[in-house]
C-alpha cells in the first residue's frame, strides 16, 4: 500500500529561476532534515504542472499528473500545514500559449488554447485554461494574512553594504500619469452585507434583455462586496492624450500594469495601449490585422510575428514607432519594448526599479531617459506619484542609513482579488450591470458601454478581523509607527475603516495606529525610513503586493530577500520566499552561459521559519536546532559575501548553496543543544571544508557554455539535475 502520510514540510515545485535553484538546494534540505526525523516533500504548482493536471483525459496514464494545487488548497485549511511556497509564474496568455506548445512538442496531447472559442467544446477548453491564467495559485494557498518584512540579518547587511541608487534631481521630467475619471477608482461602489447571501451579476441591455454574467455567488454575513468599472472611451482618450504629451515632453512612454495578477482586466487595458500607440496602423490596416488573428491584448511581439509577410503593414509599424514618443524598453539590445508582452512590465517590480534608478528607464537607443509612467487606474498610482515627488524634493534615499517598512497585508480567502477572479468582464454591449442579491435587492449597479471593463471583488469578515489582530501583534512586537493605508474617501476603504476603528478601540490600542490615505501614508513612511526608523504598512491585498516590492527594492535592492510569513487562519504556516518573481532573465542567462544568478536568500529565510514553526507545532526539538542553525548559515552567507554574482565565471547560485550547506553543517556540529545532531554533522562539516577547492573548482568548470534543461516551462528532471548539481564531490558528501 502506498504511503499517504503528508510530509512534515511541503516544498513547492514552481517555475523558472526558483525551480532551477531548487534542483540544487532541495537535496541539501532533504538530507539535513532527515537527520532530525523531518520529511520534506514536494507539490507541483508550476504552470506546466497545472496545465497537465487540468487535462488528464488528453494524456496517457504515465503522463497524468495529480492536481497538487487542489491538494495544497485543502492542506492549508488544516493546522498541519507547513508549506514553503516559492514564486511561480502568474501566466499571461502569451506565456500560457508558449507553455502549451512546449508540452505538445514533448508529446503531451493537450488541446490548443482557443483565442476565439466558437464551439461549445472550444468554450469548455478555454474555460479550463482560464482557471490557470494569472494569479491562480496564490488565492488558493493564501488562507491567511501576510506578514512581510526584511529579516534583521538581511537588513543589517544591506546597511553595511549599501547598493547603488540613481540620483534624483528636482528638474527630472519623470512623472506618473493616471486617469482623472472613468477609472476603477472613481466608479467604485462598496457595501457590507448584513446577512449571508447569494448573488448574481446581470447585464441588462437597453432593450431590456438580460445576460447573466455570473451566477451562484455566495457571501457570508459581514462580507465587504465591491463593484466598479473602467470606461473604455475614457481609457482610450487618456492614452491618446498621454502618448501625445510624452512626445512633447521628450520622455519615454512607459506603461505599468499588473497583467499577471489582474489576469482579466489588465491584459485588456494593455491591449488598449498597444492599439492606441499603433492607432495609425490599426486605422489603415484594421481588416488585415483582424484577418491575421491579431489581438492587441497579446502585445506588439505577437502582432509583429503575425505580419511577417505583410511588408506594407510592417513599414507602417516602423513609421509609427519612429513618429511616436520612444518606448520604455524591456531589452533595448533585442528590441523588446514595453508593449511587446503584457507580462514583461509588471508595475510592482517595474516602478520601484525605475524609482531606484533615479527615475530613469532604458530607451530604444540603449541609453537611460526620463519617463512618463502610465498607470491608467488611479487607485494606487498616487503611491508612485508621491514617491517620485518626494525624491525630486529630497534626493535619493541612502540605504546605509534607511530604516525599514514592514507590511501586514489583508489577503486571506481571496480578499480584494481585483481582476484575477471570475467576476471581471469586458462588456459586450451597452446597458446596465447589476449585482443582485438572493432576495432580489440590487446591491450595486453601473451604466456601462460596450468595451468597458466591469469587475467585482469581496473581502470576508473573518480575514479582516484576523488582519487587524495581526497588525496589533506586530505593532506590539516592534513598538513603532503603524499606519493603516486606507482612504476614507474611497468606497471600499471606507467599509474597511468601519471594521478597523472599533476593533482598535475595543483592544485599547487606537492611539498606537494611524489611518491615512495611500498618498499621505507614502510620504509619511518615506520620511520615517529616511530618519532610520521603522514603519508598519497595514494594507489591502493589492497594496501589499506593490509595497512589498517598492520599499524592499529601495532598502535592499531586491524584494526576493524578504521574510514572508503567512499565518494560516486554521493554525498552519505558509512561508513564502519573497516577492521577487520567477526571474525569466536569470533562466535565459543560465541557458546561454550556465550561470544562475538567482539569490536563494529568500528560501534560506523561509526554511528557518518553517523549521522553527515545525518545532513549535510538533514539539520536535531537533527541528528547532536545525532552524537555529539555518539562521546561523544565513548570517554566514551575508557576513562572508557568499551570495551569487551577476557575471558568468564568478560564483553563482550553486556556489551559494555549497557555502550554505557548509555553514549549516558547521553550526549544527558546533551547537550544544543536541549531541546526537552535533555528532552526525561533524564529519559532514569537515568534509565540506576539506573538499572546498575541489567543489568550487567543479562548480566553476560547469560555467561558460550553453546548458540544456530539456525545456523551459517543463524541464527534464535528469538534465536539470545534471546542470544544477555539477559537483560530484559535493553530491557525494550530501548524498
Amino acid at each position: 500500500m502506498a504511503d499517504t502520510t503528508t510530509p512534515d514540510i511541503i516544498y513547492t515545485k514552481v517555475d523558472e529561476a526558483p525551480e532551477l535553484a531548487s534542483a540544487s538546494f532541495l537535496p541539501i534540505i532533504q538530507t539535513f532534515a532527515s537527520a532530525a526525523g523531518v520529511t520534506v516533500g514536494t507539490k507541483d504548482i508550476s504552470l506546466a504542472g497545472r496545465i497537465l493536471a487540468t487535462f488528464p483525459e488528453h494524456l496517457t496514464e504515465d503522463q497524468r499528473q495529480s492536481d497538487d494545487l487542489a491538494e495544497l488548497g485543502q492542506l492549508v485549511k488544516t493546522p498541519e500545514a507547513n508549506v514553503i511556497k516559492l514564486p511561480n509564474i502568474s501566466a499571461s496568455v502569451p506565456q500560457l500559449v508558449a507553455a502549451i506548445k512546449e508540452l505538445q512538442s514533448q508529446g503531451y496531447a493537450i488541446p490548443d488554447y482557443p483565442e476565439a472559442p466558437a464551439t461549445d467544446a472550444e468554450k469548455a477548453i478555454r474555460a479550463k485554461y482560464d482557471t490557470i491564467k494569472g494569479s491562480a495559485v496564490n488565492p488558493v494557498l493564501r488562507e491567511g494574512n501576510s506578514d512581510r518584512r526584511a529579516a534583521k540579518a538581511v537588513k543589517s547587511y544591506a546597511q553595511k553594504n549599501p547598493h547603488r541608487m540613481g540620483d534624483w534631481t528636482a528638474d527630472s521630467k519623470t512623472r506618473v500619469s493616471s486617469m482623472s475619471g472613468g477609472d476603477f477608482r472613481s466608479n467604485e461602489k462598496s457595501a457590507t452585507l448584513a446577512a449571508e447571501s447569494t448573488a448574481k451579476i446581470v447585464l441588462v441591455g437597453k432593450d431590456g434583455s438580460e445576460t447573466v454574467l455570473k451566477d451562484g455567488l455566495s457571501y457570508p454575513a459581514g462580507t465587504v462586496v465591491d463593484a466598479t468599472f473602467m470606461s473604455a472611451k475614457a481609457l482610450d482618450a487618456f492614452l491618446a492624450d498621454e502618448i501625445a504629451k510624452t512626445k512633447d515632453e521628450g520622455t519615454l512612454f512607459s506603461l505599468h500594469l499588473k497583467a499577471t495578477m489582474m489576469k482579466v482586466s489588465d491584459p485588456i487595458i494593455f491591449g488598449h495601449a498597444v492599439k492606441a500607440y499603433l492607432q495609425p496602423v490599426f486605422d489603415a490596416h484594421g481588416d488585415k490585422l483582424a484577418a491575421a488573428g491579431v489581438n492587441p491584448n497579446s502585445g506588439l511581439g505577437d502582432l509583429m510575428a503575425r505580419v511577417t509577410d505583410m511588408p506594407e503593414v510592417k513599414a507602417d509599424i516602423e513609421k509609427t514607432l519612429a513618429d511616436r514618443a520612444p518606448l520604455y524598453m524591456v531589452d533595448s539590445d533585442k528590441g523588446i519594448t514595453n508593449l511587446h508582452v503584457p507580462s514583461d512590465v509588471i508595475v510592482d517590480a517595474s516602478m520601484p526599479a525605475l524609482i531606484r534608478a533615479g527615475g530613469k528607464g532604458w530607451g530604444p537607443d540603449g541609453k537611460e531617459h526620463d519617463a512618463n509612467c502610465v498607470i491608467p487606474d488611479n487607485s494606487y498610482a498616487p503611491v508612485y506619484e508621491e514617491t517620485i515627488a518626494y525624491f525630486k524634493e529630497t534626493g535619493k534615499l541612502d540605504p546605509a542609513t534607511a530604516g525599514t517598512v514592514q507590511n501586514i497585508g489583508l489577503m486571506a480567502q481571496k480578499a480584494e482579488e481585483y481582476g484575477s477572479h471570475p467576476t471581471t468582464f469586458e462588456i459586450p454591449h451597452d446597458g446596465t450591470v447589476k449585482m443582485i442579491l438572493g432576495d432580489g435587492t440590487v446591491l450595486h449597479e453601473h451604466a456601462v458601454e460596450a468595451g468597458d471593463i466591469w469587475r467585482s471583488a469581496s473581502t470576508r469578515k473573518a480575514p479582516i478581523e484576523d488582519w487587524v489582530q495581526l497588525a496589533i501583534d506586530r505593532q506590539r512586537a516592534e513598538n513603532c509607527e503603524a499606519i493603516f493605508w486606507l482612504d476614507a474617501t474611497r468606497a471600499h476603504d471606507a467599509e474597511l475603516i468601519k471594521y478597523v476603528e472599533p476593533i482598535l478601540a475595543a483592544k485599547g490600542v487606537a492611539d498606537k495606529f494611524k489611518i491615512m490615505a495611500p498618498r499621505e501614508a507614502t510620504r509619511a513612511s518615506l520620511e520615517t525610513i529616511r530618519a532610520g526608523k521603522t514603519s508598519i504598512a497595514i494594507t489591502g491585498n493589492v497594496l501589499r503586493d506593490y509595497l512589498t516590492d517598492l520599499f524592499p527594492i529601495l532598502e535592499l535592492a531586491t524584494s526576493a530577500k524578504m521574510l514572508s510569513i503567512v499565518k494560516l487562519m486554521q493554525g498552519g504556516g505558509l512561508f513564502e520566499t519573497g516577492a521577487g518573481g520567477s526571474a525569466p532573465k536569470h533562466v535565459q542567462q543560465l541557458m546561454e552561459q550556465n550561470h544562475l544568478r538567482w539569490d536563494s536568500l529568500g528560501e534560506f529565510c523561509a526554511l528557518g521559519e518553517s523549521l522553527q514553526f515545525l518545532a513549535d507545532a510538533r514539539g520536535n526539538e531537533k527541528a528547532r536546532v536545525l532552524g537555529k542553525a539555518v539562521d546561523a548559515a544565513t548570517q554566514g552567507i551575508l557576513d562572508n559575501n557568499r551570495s551569487p554574482s551577476r557575471k558568468v565565471g564568478e560564483p553563482d547560485n550553486r556556489d551559494s548553496h555549497y557555502w550554505f550547506a557548509r555553514y549549516w553543517a558547521e553550526a549544527l556540529a558546533a551547537q550544544e543543544d543536541d549531541a546526537e545532531l552535533a555528532a552526525h554533522f561533524a564529519p559532514i562539516a569537515s568534509a565540506l571544508a576539506e573538499k572546498e577547492d575541489a567543489i568550487l573548482s567543479e562548480l566553476s568548470a560547469a560555467q561558460g557554455k550553453a546548458a540544456d534543461l530539456g525545456g523551459y516551462y517543463h524541464t527534464d528532471a535528469a538534465k536539470t539535475a545534471a546542470v544544477m548539481r555539477p559537483s560530484a564531490t559535493l553530491n557525494a558528501i550530501i548524498g
